[in-house]
């Protein structure tokens, strides 16, 4: 019987915290079990227990648990393992991971979902009985119609009688609830209240997986051969090669062995297809778990599955790295190379498909990575023998690889052979497309109406009075936002500089593109597919619905198109411009690019014959652009790869990002020279800064950055560990006590 347990509190505190457990309670506490522990005066949280002990050595009270909430582990023993090589290797607490993985209503008083039920009373249940009360109902016409209603929904005579809820049965019988209660005041009909659980069951039919072509089954026996030798396989296979029928028959191949699946997607756009398609093999096996479900969805998940009939398989987004499993054996990272499965703000600033890797290590499971434009790192690993490799060069069905068109728009421009952002040939390409029926795709990665807006007369720019960045137009809400903090305004009607209504507006977002091709096509049906028209829970599968049952003509979007939709009938792919893919101040710019638009090309031609991509560039001369027309990966990745090995980045060097934030310029500009100092003195010229990052201020705070580039084969744990003392170090003196900083390992 422990006396003391460790603690993890949802607050960014480093380490836990040890409260004392009264003689009453200490048979039922566990490690994984959620407590209510007080801390300060007045407030009070709901912690996660993570260790028990007979003895503590401190100089300082020790107070009590206040409650045990749990009667078994909610938190399992490799979950709460997994959390803590997330907080050391990427230089986090434990709070900050128990606040983004598990669900609100886990950190308090989760209240099940109830409904009221009807049934007849104990007296109430032989045949002879129910006849007679029927007739004794004669005078109250009403009561009786409630009571037949009942009898024919419920056929409460059977070996198994139906249930029926309260509201639908007066809604059946079409009574008030009044009536309802007279009935149950004679004695005849009783409430009780169930559980129900918020996720719905699919009664889809379940259908045999298909067969395998040539190419898959080939591909298919080498993963499972390399599952023999690593535990990780990448699988790099061109857009529409039938990946996802792989991964269907390597998940029946777990499921028969008894073992769970984690199937992972970048974008919650995504789930719809890949979760109907696995649904008609897999049934109700299948759970989904992702942001767009209710915090209480949520909690019923993660409580299925540490019951003894859990989903056998989840599908999710980067999240579901954080789900309890008890029989994991295989995980799939589909679209592997997708910066969507880093978390960004706030931290854990954690790469799941990193994690999804250790997480299998930790379970003895595999680990498939699929995409048809591998990040250059998992590539490398695969190359240099850290993963397996396995090719799928062909597309399902021999359908051929879109033609890619290259539109100089310099040219275009020179020539005045353009509308718009549209060139005459991509024009000329939608206009025969709409007349055949067939369906077009526009990518535009950039949402709003213009990015910026700017006074003709006196050059007044409309900024963000919080962050360093100018504010975009979204012309359909009419107003200027600011896509950092959120700050809007009201579209301005004259210039408050100069007085004048002479505003042009530059750039193209993705709902200018809308109108500006609603102009040239009035009878086409147009969709946009970005941040602002997906805001709502089922926004993207009425999209994506309307589009893939032809209801749609042409789907315009940002890089949400880009992942892996799979749609029949595309016979045109629109990349607007190009341009501000490559001109990314970023050393990633050019893999990016390259794997968007590939992607986005991928998207042409599925199964209907081959599709034409229109990429518009004003920089026709970029060397990536033929590697995209001919998909030639392996030379991209070679011209990369020299690049990186010449300039220390990753795969070769491993990076971490530092940054400080402050409201006070000169204050942070004193403490980013401090630590620069300090750093240089340990990593010598591995530091690179302090510097101002793109964006200086955002959210009011003034911004600086440091870069670290340490060689691959250092330990990134004692480099860590200079990094955390030099963080303890200084942010504990009092000057600098109110400074934001924070690590950023391994950026995207």
């Amino acid at each position: 019987m422990s006396k003391f347990v460790d603690v993890i509190l949802p607050l960014p505190l480093p380490g836990t915290f040890t409260y004392s457990v009264p003689e009453g309670m200490r048979e039922s506490v566990l490690p994984g079990c959620r407590v209510t522990v007080p801390l300060g005066k007045s407030k009070e949280y709901t912690a996660l227990v993570t260790a028990m002990h007979e003895e503590v050595e401190c100089d300082y009270e020790i107070r009590p648990i206040k409650e045990i909430l749990d009667e078994s582990p909610i938190l399992l023993d490799k979950q709460m393992k997994l959390w803590g090589w997330i907080s050391k290797y990427y230089l986090c607490s434990l709070g900050d991971i128990y606040k983004a993985a598990i669900p609100q209503g886990l950190k308090g008083e989760f209240k099940p979902r109830t409904e009221q039920r009807t049934r007849l009373t104990a007296g109430c249940h032989d045949e002879k009985g129910v006849n007679l009360l029927l007739q004794s109902l004669s005078r109250a016409p009403r009561q009786k119609r409630l009571l037949a209603t009942l009898l024919e929904l419920t056929e409460p005579f059977g070996s198994v009688p139906k249930e029926i809820s309260k509201h639908r049965l007066i809604e059946h019988a079409g009574v008030s609830a009044a009536i309802y209660k007279q009935l149950q005041d004679r004695g005849v009909i009783e409430s009780y209240e169930v559980e129900i659980g918020r996720i719905k069951a699919s009664h889809e039919k379940v259908v045999p997986q298909n067969s395998l072509s040539n190419a898959q089954q080939k591909a298919f026996e080498e993963i499972k051969e390399s599952f023999e030798q690593k535990n990780v396989t990448l699988l790099h296979g061109v857009t529409s090669a039938g990946k996802t029928e792989i991964y269907i028959h390597l998940i029946t191949e777990a499921l028969e062995r008894g073992e769970q699946v984690l199937f992972m997607l970048p974008e919650i756009a995504l789930t719809k297809q890949i979760t109907e398609r696995l649904r008609r093999v897999f049934g109700n096996r299948i759970g989904v778990y992702h942001s767009k479900f209710s915090d209480a969805e949520r909690v019923e998940i993660w409580k299925k599955q540490l019951s003894d009939e859990p989903y056998d398989i989840i599908l999710g987004v980067r999240s579901s790295i954080f789900l309890p499993f008890r029989r994991l054996g295989l995980i799939v990272v589909d679209e592997e190379h997708e910066n969507s499965y880093k978390q960004q703000e706030p931290a854990p600033r954690y790469n799941a498909r990193n994690v999804a890797i250790v997480l299998a290590s930790l379970y003895g499971a595999k680990t498939l990575l699929g995409t048809a434009t591998p990040s250059i790192e998992s590539y490398y690993n695969a190359t240099t023998g850290k993963y397996a490799l396995v090719s799928l060069a062909t597309r399902h069905r021999q359908v051929n690889l879109p033609r890619i068109e290259v539109i100089d728009m310099q040219e275009q421009i020179r020539t005045k052979r353009y509308v718009g952002p549209f060139s005459d040939p991509l024009i000329e390409a939608i206009g025969n497309a709409l007349r055949e029926g067939k369906q077009i795709i526009l990518f535009q990665n950039r949402r709003g109406y213009s990015p910026q807006v700017e006074c003709k007369t006196c050059g007044w720019v409309p900024r963000c009075k919080h962050c360093d960045v100018s504010l975009t137009l979204h012309k359909n809400a009419g107003k200027l936002v600011c896509h950092y903090c959120g700050y809007t305004i009201p579209a301005p009607v004259h210039c408050p500089n100069c007085e004048e209504r002479n505003f042009m507006n530059l750039g193209y977002g993705t709902e200018k593109i809308e109108d500006e091709l609603q102009n040239l096509f009035p009878e086409a049906r147009i969709q946009r597919m970005d941040l602002d028209t997906t805001r709502t829970r089922n926004a993207y599968e009425h999209i994506i619905d309307a589009f893939q049952k032809g209801k749609t003509d042409i789907l315009i979007g940002t890089q949400m198109v880009s992942k892996g939709l799979d749609f029949d009938n595309v016979a045109v792919v629109g990349i607007i411009n190009a341009d501000t893919l490559m001109n990314y101040p970023d050393f990633r710019a050019t893999e990016r690019a390259f794997q968007l638009m590939a992607q986005v090309a991928g998207r042409a031609g599925r199964k209907s014959g081959q599709g034409t991509v229109f990429l518009q560039t004003k920089m026709a001369d970029a060397p990536v652009i033929p590697q995209i027309v001919k998909n030639d990966y392996q030379s991209f990745y070679n011209e990369q790869l020299k690049e990186r090995m010449m300039f220390h980045y990753p795969p070769f060097y491993r990076l971490v990002y530092i940054y400080m934030k402050h409201r006070d310029v000169q204050l942070i500009e004193e403490f980013s020279e401090l630590i620069g100092k300090h750093m240089r003195e340990i990593f010598d010229e591995r530091i690179l800064g302090p510097d101002l990052p793109p964006v200086a201020r955002v959210k009011q705070l003034y911004i600086r950055k440091i870069v670290l580039k340490v060689e691959g084969q250092l330990s990134q744990y004692k480099i860590n560990e200079a990094l955390r003392n030099i963080q303890e170090a200084y942010c504990s003196l009092p000057r600098y006590k109110s400074i934001v900083m924070y690590y950023d390992i391994d950026p995207l």
